[in-house]
């Protein structure tokens, strides 16, 4: 007989015991036949996980140390350790909760990949971070301790051959001071170093552990992520100033001047929070009927609305002016654009200065002060929104009005380009009107009106979902304009062909409206307590709702 036929024959289903296998359930480690896997996977009670044989992972159960006949598919609670069934039986574990180990594999899988992802995402990106702080401090070293040497030059050229000797002391203590400075950086950047060669080494070991599907490894894995959420300690140095005098021969040492002294200071490392506290901001509930607590008069057709504090907004209109108003509608401040041209969006930093968009550039307002942070070639910005990390998210289209994209900016620096999903199609129309925020789980949240969606990618822009409208408004086109997120990881968006609030929760399932008496909404912003501010386009007014 041939051999592959003699291995087929072999090789039949653990349920029927009859027929070919096909299957296998990495769940439950057994293999079917094609009918049985309809069988198998009606129990609902457990996540089956079935894939064709040939793609099976086999899964490395350990040897039992006291039955060494016998392999641990089971997990005692208590003891906290992989067991056989004889073990389970034994006086050894007797009353001790058991489970399968396939279910504690399960879990401690997504651990791992937890462990994996916070790691990767957050506390690693810290340590880079923070690296490149002291490289560029080090760099700064140099500039700052060769001012102070042009100053001690300055002085010794006016006291000529009485101050040369003072003068190369003076160097001497500068260069000793410098010298002690690089010393301390370099050693804070050799324990950072070091800890991101552990955090590389730990990364490689956990995805290893994950590929292997060892589950002895996978048992006895213990997370390390506590230890690394406290950041190494930060060294701030004080660069020392050269106080200079009016020149007294009598007096020479003393009036050339003396440095202050080498100022140290080695601050605590932060402690992150993991990333389950980040992600749990207290509970707050929508309330059943939704209310305006304020009303703001702009006096100009409305677009955008921005909250600086609970009681102050930006807002921009239908001209070159922006305006900070209160709830009283009292004008506090405006501000007109450099070019003249109406500002294409608006939004404000975490430290409370305004960035606006128009025509080619992307704006910064500092104490009054207009600084052009981005100047774009070939496209245009529109919407943009500051980000939890205090990068800026700026929507811009091509010169041709086809191509939409988001690009994220640090500074001026461009660091993130979003325009395509895994297929690469497009993942935004190329309709003018579109609006973004970042949400608490740093999803990037974009209203396309003309897609009529709301389109949602992760912080890596891979696309997560589109919104369309509540489902059972098919014939009721939804367009979205003006979008923002609260604390609680909620998405709301404008429609304001219906005046209405769309509130979706972070995956994007539809939650409820809020009506308000709106009339054509367009613009929206959250306060810090979670109030809704929204822009009405034609009524020029701003509306404060309270809705949690």
């Amino acid at each position: 007989m041939d051999p592959f036929r003699r291995a087929q024959i072999i090789l039949l289903c653990d349920l029927c015991k009859t027929a070919h296998l096909q299957s296998h359930c990495e769940r439950c480690d057994i293999n079917l036949c094609q009918t049985c896997v309809g069988k198998h996977l009606s129990d609902s009670s457990i996540r089956h996980k079935v894939v064709l044989y040939k793609y099976r992972k086999s899964l490395n159960y350990s040897t039992c140390p006291d039955h060494a006949d016998e392999l641990c598919k089971h997990y005692c609670e208590k003891c906290d350790l992989p067991v056989c069934s004889t073990c389970v039986s034994s006086s050894k574990h007797e009353g001790h909760d058991t489970s399968d180990i396939l279910e504690k594999l399960s879990a401690k899988t997504e651990s791992l990949q937890k462990d994996l992802d916070e790691v990767e995402t957050r506390i690693y990106p810290r340590y880079e971070e923070m690296a490149s702080d002291v490289h560029t401090e080090k760099a700064q070293l140099e500039t700052n301790y060769g001012e102070l040497t042009t100053i001690a030059d300055q002085q010794g050229e006016i006291l000529h051959r009485e101050i040369t000797a003072i003068v190369n002391q003076r160097k001497s203590d500068i260069q000793e001071m410098k010298n002690k400075h690089l010393s301390t950086l370099n050693k804070n950047t050799d324990e950072i170093t070091q800890k991101i060669t552990e955090l590389k080494q730990i990364m490689s070991d956990l995805k290893s552990i994950l590929k292997s599907n060892d589950v002895s490894l996978t048992s006895t894995y213990k997370s390390r992520n506590s230890e690394f959420r406290t950041l190494p300690p930060k060294v701030r140095v004080t660069v020392p100033s050269l106080s200079a005098q009016k020149i007294n021969k009598d007096q020479l040492n003393e009036m050339f001047g003396s440095l202050s002294p080498l100022s140290i200071n080695t601050e605590h490392g932060d402690t992150m929070k993991s990333a389950e506290a980040v992600s749990s901001p207290p509970v707050k509930p929508l309330l059943d009927e939704p209310r305006v607590t304020a009303t703001i008069d702009t006096g100009y057709t409305l677009y955008s609305v921005s909250c600086l504090s609970e009681d102050q907004v930006w807002t921009r209109g239908d001209n070159e002016t922006m305006k900070l108003l209160n709830l009283q509608s009292e004008l506090l401040t405006s501000i007109q654009t450099k070019s003249g041209i109406p500002p294409s969006d608006i939004a404000v930093t975490r430290d409370g200065d305004l960035v606006y968009t128009d025509y080619r550039t992307v704006n910064l307002i500092k104490n009054k002060q207009i600084q052009t942070v981005i100047t774009l070639q070939g496209w245009y910005p529109r919407s943009v929104c500051c980000t939890a990390s205090d990068d800026l998210l700026v929507i811009m289209y091509s010169d041709d009005r086809k191509q939409y994209k988001v690009v994220r900016y640090s500074g001026s620096t461009e660091k993130q380009s979003i325009q395509f999903d895994d297929q690469g199609h497009p993942l935004y129309s190329s309709g003018y009107y579109k609006s973004i925020s970042e949400n608490k789980n740093l999803d990037i949240c974009v209203a396309d009106c003309v897609a009529r969606a709301v389109v949602v990618v992760n912080q890596s822009g891979k696309l997560r979902f589109r919104y369309t409208g509540h489902p059972s408004n098919t014939k009721q086109p939804f367009t979205p304009v003006g979008i923002t997120t609260d604390s609680q990881s909620h998405i709301l968006t404008a429609d304001n062909n219906y005046n209405r609030i769309h509130i979706l929760d972070q995956d994007g399932q539809f939650l409820r409206y809020i009506h308000c008496d709106l009339d054509t909404p367009w613009g929206l912003c959250v306060d810090i307590r979670d109030n809704l501010f929204v822009a009405e386009r034609y009524t020029a007014t701003v509306k404060k709702i309270q809705y949690l």
